[in-house]
């Protein structure tokens, strides 16, 4: 199964894609779609659509897992980034790749066991659990696999839970 994860953003916006195999979740790529700042709105998310695009063709994910908005100080920020998940979710969904959002809260939790753990922590766990050399770079691409992998570690206890239910005979 090849997950691919998303941090949103108007100007630089993240991916990673992680392949399950046995178990074990590895890297197949991230990286990020830079989009001029010289462009208005509009331009800017459709370079993000057509990014995100090209990506699901060539990877050909199962999932896209994206986190959800968060803002305490900003709103313009928010319904900016809003606009830029708009771009992504279109794009995976004329893909026919399923879209699963998380808050922020829970892909920390889920990574680091923290529910308030900071970039480092969260980009240092990402590198442990795909066994890589070095902390993935840029910070949009490491927040993206955190993203995917979130995914992964949710939707397979999700799955264990909805079969050890249907063992048991109850409804789901």
């Amino acid at each position: 199964m090849i997950i691919l994860g998303i941090d949103p953003g108007v100007v630089s916006t993240g991916y990673g894609a992680v392949q399950i195999k046995d178990g074990r979740a590895g890297l197949i790529d991230c990286g990020v779609i830079n989009i001029d700042k010289k462009h208005d709105l509009p331009e800017r998310l459709s370079a993000i659509y057509d990014g995100v695009s090209a990506i699901c063709r060539q990877l050909r994910p199962q999932a896209l897992a994206l986190e959800e908005i968060f803002f305490s100080k900003n709103a313009r920020t928010a319904i900016t980034v809003g606009h830029t998940r708009g771009a992504v979710i279109l794009a995976a969904v004329h893909q026919d790749i399923d879209v699963f959002a998380y808050t922020p809260l829970q892909i920390k939790q889920t990574i680091s066991g923290y529910g308030r753990a900071d970039k480092s922590q969260m980009q240092r766990m990402v590198q442990m659990i795909l066994r890589l050399r070095e902390i993935p770079r840029p910070d949009h691409a490491a927040d993206a696999l955190a993203a995917a992998l979130c995914h992964y570690y949710i939707s397979r206890t999700t799955s264990r839970l909805v079969d050890k239910g249907r063992m048991r005979g109850e409804e789901l």
